[in-house]
């Protein structure tokens, strides 16, 4: 097909809003290369380059040529939408079919079968989908004019976000025509990651590489230790920054903290993760439009977002890749002359990056006793009876699950609900990938503690670690930002991290299969569960963890400062109706240890305490159950109540760990289940398993 290069350059000045923009270097060449039908395309070009107006200015050329609509391969919603809105602006009509508009699935279907679709958005999530398949895809496949695979990198196994369901594509392209129109973009592939890209779409595959520096960005690394002085930082420094930016963290928790922290310090933030759900457009918005300071965000907020004239990228803590990091700060100063990428370092980081390395594969031990567990059931088993039989975590059982049912051939296979052996067994190369990948993960977090120590050179290091050549690399003109925080402002930060406390909520349903000692199943009543109740931190996370460890392990006695803790929470929490009196959940390894700490929190609250519950026999910590049907299994029938009378009126019940909610829920069952007030569970630590 004829290449329109007047076209073309209308297209990027209608889409880019500007009446005399044109085109950078490689991005026409890479339209007038897939509009003329040349072969399969890797362009690999920084973040802010324009990668998104070669592939819609081709797909608008395309379709007025006659041809058909365009399909787009692309990881995160957020980026989805961003995308959706860049065609509109060059009249590409573009929609999406994705896990957030079920609603609008039938409206999309007509909408390609009556050829008023360009191009079509999807998850490489989708293409595993047996429906989407048959009665989207298959209709229109041999009608389609280009197939566009964004953030290619996820394809790789070296890639920074290697994404398990993008080896579908692999598979699909090897399978397609060799003569169709192929596009493969994105920011971030070193020369292992685009070695695997050229293996997966073929020799012939031509590689549009681009510079790496991005001069606008002034970036600067600041080791802090603790979180108190982090917050102190960015209470600080956030309101004297210009311009609107992003504040990334490595956890859920610590992007709501974050954010909870600088509202009150009167900064106009939001929170934006995995958990924001359908408020993400929204937020997404507010950044564009600037009525918000920054996002306080995730990875969620990552690949594909796009605003131009971002003036910031923060780190609260360090990513685990140097190619992470300079997909997440590339964010900052597309359109802009300088912007600020601060990465803030601390001694969490490690630990949250160890978990990340140590849980992005399964072990052996795990899929054994997966495969175990299949093989003893010739029809298969649903995820929640896998959970019955195997002591996995749910997390684990299905990332163990979706990494076995990907390979080629599949160990596993799904039938229904329920996942089935199929005649493979596993291949070698997957346990050779496996620790390959983490001794490079481990490798990387290495390399970014050594950017961490740099006191210049960030951008020269950044390029090398992609595989680049620095060269003539000049750093925007911005001072430096104070690398101390205000003392004043890390003791409110102290006092911030004690004050905030996690809620408990109730479970509402008894597990898969039932508690058999205790005769229990289906839904809990509402009369017979306990009330919304408070942890007063997280295990290992800032704040009064450090107390608590100390108490528990080292002390066996819980601290003054604790007990003041927990009765300044309850105060500030007030529930209704108000406790009458406090018990707690016994324990036989600590007999004395978390009763002694209930006794004297009482006395504080101007209480009395009676322990009315008896631990009937010895049973494994729950820590120990690594999913919530095991931790509720250990629990069954390992509590009673005593034979005295329970006081009237409702009672706070206290215990040191909460690990699953399962010990507080059935101890607020017997409790109620015998005449006992309103049930409030206090906690002094929530650990991660139980978030």
């Amino acid at each position: 097909m004829k290449y329109r290069q007047t076209r073309a350059l209308e297209l990027l000045r209608v889409g880019s809003g500007l009446p005399n923009a044109g085109f950078r270097e490689g991005q026409e060449e890479a339209i007038r290369h897939i509009v003329g039908g040349d072969g399969r395309l890797l362009v690999v070009q920084k973040t802010g380059w324009g990668k998104s107006f070669v592939y819609f200015i081709a797909t608008k050329l395309l379709r007025e040529g006659g041809m058909g609509p365009a399909l787009l391969i692309s990881p995160l919603l957020a980026l989805m939408r961003n995308q959706i809105a860049s065609a509109e602006r060059m009249m590409v009509r573009a929609e999406t079919i994705n896990s957030d508009n079920e609603d609008r699935w039938e409206e999309v279907e007509n909408a390609i079968d009556h050829n008023e679709v360009d191009i079509l958005l999807i998850s490489p999530e989708r293409l595993a989908n047996e429906r989407f398949h048959t009665e989207v895809l298959a209709p229109v496949a041999n009608q389609i004019s280009l197939l566009v695979i964004d953030e290619a990198h996820c394809i790789s196994d070296w890639g920074h976000d290697f994404r398990p369901h993008y080896r579908l594509i692999e598979r699909i392209t090897g399978n397609l025509p060799p003569n169709l129109r192929l596009l493969a973009t994105t920011a971030t592939a070193n020369n292992r990651a685009i070695d695997d890209l050229t293996e997966a779409f073929g020799p012939n595959l031509e590689i549009s590489r681009g510079d790496l520096n991005r001069p606008s960005l002034a970036l600067q690394t600041i080791r802090l230790q603790s979180q108190a002085e982090r917050l102190a930082w960015l209470a600080e420094q956030l309101p004297a920054l210009q311009g609107h930016g992003i504040i990334y963290t490595l956890t859920v928790r610590d992007a709501e903290q974050v954010s909870e922290w600088l509202k009150s310090r009167g900064l106009n933030v939001k929170a934006y993760t995995g958990k924001t759900g359908e408020r993400r457009p929204e937020l997404e918005e507010a950044l564009l439009q600037n009525k918000v300071k920054a996002l306080v965000a995730t990875t969620a907020l990552g690949m594909g977002f796009d605003k131009p004239d971002l003036a910031f990228v923060i780190h609260y803590q360090t990513p685990g890749s140097a190619v992470a990091y300079y997909q997440q700060v590339g964010r900052a100063g597309r359109a802009l002359d300088a912007a600020y990428g601060v990465l803030l370092s601390g001694q969490e980081e490690t630990e949250i990056t160890d978990y990340f390395i140590k849980s992005a594969f399964p072990t052996r031990a795990e899929v054994q006793e997966i495969l175990d567990a299949l093989e003893k059931e010739p029809n298969g088993l649903s995820v929640p009876k896998i959970e019955g039989v195997v002591n996995i975590s749910y997390g684990r059982i299905q990332k163990t699950i979706e990494l076995l049912s990907l390979e080629s051939p599949a160990p596993i296979a799904k039938q229904g609900s329920k996942w089935q052996l199929t005649a493979a067994t596993l291949s070698p190369a997957f346990w050779e990938r496996a620790e390959r990948l983490t001794e490079l993960r481990r490798e990387e977090q290495e390399q970014m503690q050594e950017y961490v120590r740099l006191s210049s050179g960030h951008m020269e290091f950044l390029i090398r670690a992609l595989d680049g050549e620095p060269v003539n690399i000049l750093p925007p003109g911005l001072p430096l930002l104070a690398m101390e925080p205000n003392p004043t402002l890390i003791r409110e930060g102290i006092a911030f991290l004690r004050r905030t406390s996690l809620p408990i909520e109730p479970r509402r349903q008894w597990p898969s299969g039932g508690l058999r000692r205790y005769n229990l199943s289906g839904r809990i009543g509402a009369d017979l569960q306990f009330q919304p109740g408070k942890a007063l931190c997280v295990w290992g996370d800032a704040g009064w963890s450090d107390l608590v460890r100390q108490g528990k392990y080292h002390d066996g006695h819980f601290s003054g400062e604790l007990v003041a803790a927990c009765k300044n929470l309850i105060e500030g929490w007030n529930p209704q109706p108000v406790p009458k009196w406090v018990t707690c959940i016994p324990s036989r390894r600590h007999p004395d240890l978390v009763p002694d700490f209930a006794r004297r929190l009482a006395k504080a609250l101007g209480l009395p305490f009676k322990q009315v519950l008896i631990k009937t026999e010895n049973r494994p910590e729950q820590k120990t159950m690594a999913n919530s049907t095991q931790q509720a299994r250990n629990v069954d029938g390992s509590l009673s109540l005593t034979d005295e009378t329970l006081p009237d009126g409702a009672l706070l019940l206290v215990d040191d760990m909460m690990d699953s909610r399962w010990t507080f829920t059935v101890a607020a069952w017997l409790l109620r289940s015998h005449g006992s007030g309103e049930v409030w569970p206090l906690a002094l630590a929530q650990t991660g398993g139980s978030q």
